[in-house]
């Protein structure tokens, strides 16, 4: 993954593929919980499957802060992005 695309390629993919949800409601202003009724043990299903595919693990205090499927875009950009 190269930049905020990708990850939110990979993000949707994820969430369609979990949670069964259709590509076009998965879009970057989408919230989480309410437009996407994703609950907090979809979200650690999530953390993981995000570790799985970017080899960078999101802890659950990152999670607490996000809403919209662009902050998690944000969150891991910031994992990706930070120097190692």
């Amino acid at each position: 993954m190269q930049n905020r695309e990708d990850i939110f390629a990979a993000l949707r993919d994820a969430l369609v593929e979990l949670f069964e949800l259709e590509p076009e409601r998965v879009t970057p202003t989408a919230n989480l919980y309410t437009d996407l009724e994703i609950d907090s043990i979809d979200a650690i299903d999530l953390i993981d499957h995000i570790k799985r595919q970017t080899g960078h693990k999101l802890a659950a205090d990152d999670f607490r802060t996000v809403r919209t499927v662009q902050d998690v875009v944000d969150a891991v950009w910031q994992k990706m992005s930070a120097p190692t």
